[in-house]
């Protein structure tokens, strides 16, 4: 046998070894994407400052069981959960929009089946009783043109978070009582006058209340962050921009 002969084999062995190799990775990935972590981007302003444009983020399939909604294309179809987990007030979730049930959407859960919420001169209500809402100075970003009131409120179960209010007497700032269905939740985005939510009951433009099987998972960590609506936007093809593109500040932040 020829050595040219042996050295053929051998990288043709070389070369299925590395076809394997990637073909299992592939696969591998898939399966943590369809039954563990899926990521997501941040394309609207409407959590800031919990979430900004440009993050991107992981969101934990295992929180919530699994629907027809958490399988790509929804191409499983079947009703309800299965190993179903409680979503808990204050959760950040990623939700299939109910008037298609194809868009992702990502907000708060601020409503649990059987919840009465109201907004009251921008005051949050939760079956009767306000949300305690406290200054917490300035939201100050690049991308605003001016700082923006930044809240803290915390729900009845003691999670704590930041809101921001822009406007006074808002388009939702004094709506409802909403009565949450069972089965549902209601949602709200954290940046209060720029958010398509569950306040928006327009069965054309608005978010409604939310189905439990339109759930795809809670949002958990960010993994990277760039400041894709700055003039001077985020480029992978330009690494000199890195530095001062990248959010380096908002890399492995839990998202609460």
């Amino acid at each position: 046998m020829s050595l040219n002969t042996d050295a053929d084999k051998a990288g043709e062995s070389g070369w299925r070894e590395t076809i394997r190799i990637v073909v299992h990775a592939l696969i591998l990935a898939m399966i943590v994407r369809i039954f563990f972590y899926q990521p997501f981007n941040i394309p609207s302003g409407s959590m800031k400052s919990t979430l900004l444009v440009g993050d991107y983020l992981f969101v934990s399939k295992l929180s919530y069981g699994y629907s027809r909604y958490s399988f790509p294309w929804g191409l499983i179809p079947f009703k309800g959960r299965i190993f179903s987990g409680e979503p808990k007030r204050g959760d950040v979730v990623v939700f299939k929009l109910p008037r298609d049930n194809s868009t992702d959407f990502i907000k708060r859960i601020i409503g649990l089946p059987g919840d009465e919420i109201a907004v009251r001169g921008g005051i949050l209500h939760i079956n009767g009783q306000a949300v305690p809402k406290v200054r917490k100075g300035d939201f100050i970003s690049p991308e605003e043109d001016r700082p923006i009131p930044r809240f803290e409120e915390t729900l009845p179960n003691g999670v704590k978070y930041y809101v921001l209010d822009s406007v006074q007497n808002g388009q939702f700032d004094n709506v409802g009582p909403y009565k949450v269905p069972a089965g549902h939740y209601f949602m709200m985005g954290d940046n209060r006058d720029n958010s398509t939510d569950s306040r928006e009951q327009s069965p054309r433009y608005g978010v409604g209340y939310v189905p439990y099987e339109n759930l795809v998972g809670r949002a958990e960590i960010i993994f990277f962050s760039a400041a894709v609506d700055d003039p001077n936007a985020f480029r992978l093809t330009s690494p000199w921009t890195w530095p001062t593109d990248i959010r380096w500040g908002r890399i492995f932040n839990l998202v609460r």
